[in-house]
């Protein structure tokens, strides 16, 4: 099942939540958004999809061609990211794999679509891209067994963690460079596991070239993992966001032919794909 939350034309600030089949969208009537679908009680939720699969009502169907995605889920609880969490990145780093999950945080506002546009802020030129897999989270739980733990999962989406590096490297603690309005874009969908193919590839691009690709198959916590192991800290909740970590390739461990860092700047395409999730395109202003 895919799913995905769509602004409605004209009024840029509704939004709807659609059930995506095939070339086509059809809303699932009375959810804004797909957090407040997946927020809802069971009964509820098949109704709706028993609803938009058949075309019954009067709710908006759209060409996916045409639509214009929010951000997957526009107001999580909670939106915990995983710093170093690919072998490759790591090593990219000088660092070992380490023994814990590095875990820092975002807020909603954080939170962009992914066709919306990227701006350099005049606090921080120093623009980074980390394309990553985001977990959604689907049914609440408190300390999940690993085993356990893909029952509480909705699902799957792209996500890039957009980084003012400048800030980041301001202490130790990363939050700073991460947190910063509108550079998170997730989404355009909510791909459910059984159609997530197993070690799926991710792969960023800046103006059509390939900075960035690996094999999900690569993170040293995988999605089972990071859900037990937050949920030891709180309860986790139907719309929750983690963020999974980047593979090697970002602009803070490159130079060009000016030995600088290729940090992004205005006109750059930024494209962010994973096997199966679909596809991001953001233009930084």
């Amino acid at each position: 099942m895919k799913l995905a939350t769509i602004r409605r034309p004209g009024a840029a600030q509704q939004t709807y939540a659609a059930l995506v089949q095939g070339d086509t969208a059809h809303e699932l009537a009375g959810f804004a958004d797909v957090g407040a679908f997946l927020a809802a009680d069971g009964a509820t939720r098949a109704a709706a999809l028993e609803e938009a699969r058949t075309a019954r009502g009067r709710s908006a169907v759209v060409q996916v061609a045409d639509a214009d995605f929010a951000t997957l889920v526009p107001a999580p609880e909670k939106v915990f990211c995983i710093g170093l969490n690919y072998r490759n990145h790591i090593l990219e780093t000088g660092q070992e794999l380490p023994d814990y999950p590095t875990v820092f945080t975002k807020f909603a506002r954080s939170l962009t679509g992914p066709a919306d546009p990227l701006t350099v802020p005049p606090e921080d030129h120093r623009l980074d891209w980390e394309g990553e897999l985001a977990i959604v989270i689907g049914t609440a739980g408190r300390r999940i067994a690993e085993e356990d733990a893909a029952n509480h999962i909705a699902g799957y989406a792209v996500a890039n963690d957009v980084s003012m590096r400048g800030w980041q490297g301001r202490t130790t603690e990363w939050m700073q460079g991460k947190a910063w309005e509108a550079s998170t874009p997730v989404g355009p969908f909510l791909v459910t596991a059984d159609e997530f193919p197993a070690g799926a590839r991710i792969r960023t691009q800046v103006n059509g070239e390939t900075v960035q690709e690996d094999s999900t198959a690569d993170l040293v916590f995988g999605p089972a993992a990071l859900v037990s192991y937050l949920s030891t800290m709180v309860t986790l909740a139907p719309g929750d966001l983690i963020l999974t970590g980047t593979p090697a390739g970002v602009a803070l461990g490159r130079r060009n032919e000016a030995g600088r860092h290729p940090w992004l700047k205005a006109g750059d395409v930024l494209e962010t794909s994973i096997e199966g999730l679909g596809a991001q395109r953001n233009v930084v202003v």
